[in-house]
């Protein structure tokens, strides 16, 4: 019964492989070309010459969620994108996280408390709520799990997850 079920996970497997859209560069700008059977051509979020390229997370100070101003451009930048593919339903997750340090009911509060003033900061800016989601994982997502200060600063953030 086992190899019935690997055979229809395989066959299943290779149907939504075969389904995905196809990518192709557009030579004129180098920039990827996105063709899922909608309107849009182009993605922002895609081109590394985007304002909105790779700034994915905002971060925080030890035991804050105050978003520091110095990513006032970034947020910004994250709000004109959704503002702009609003109609082709672009929308965000922010997910709020923290270092190790505290309880693990302490950190998720503080991670939810993070990625809510991130939203309200792009609220503020115009973006509709519909398209912002903020939830907390608290210490359970690290980006680094060494046990440095490094570590601590690259852990405490709130990160923009499009979908």
């Amino acid at each position: 019964m086992s190899k019935l079920y690997k055979l229809l996970f395989a066959i299943s497997f290779v149907g939504l492989i075969s389904a995905c859209s196809s990518v192709k560069l557009d030579d004129a700008n180098g920039v990827a070309e996105v063709n899922a059977g909608g309107s849009m051509t182009y993605d922002p979020i895609s081109d590394p010459k985007s304002s909105v390229y790779g700034k994915r997370s905002i971060y925080f100070e030890f035991d804050s969620y105050t978003v520091d101003p110095k990513y006032v451009s970034t947020i910004s930048a994250h709000a004109s994108y959704l503002k702009a593919f609003q109609k082709q339903k672009a929308s965000v997750i922010i997910q709020g996280n923290t270092d190790d340090r505290g309880t693990a009911e302490y950190n998720l509060a503080l991670g939810q408390k993070r990625s809510e003033s991130v939203k309200k900061a792009l609220v503020a800016q115009g973006v509709s709520e519909s398209q912002l989601e903020a939830v907390s994982f608290g210490k359970e997502k690290p980006a680094d799990p060494a046990q440095t200060e490094a570590a601590f600063k690259e852990n405490r953030r709130a990160d923009f997850v499009y979908r």
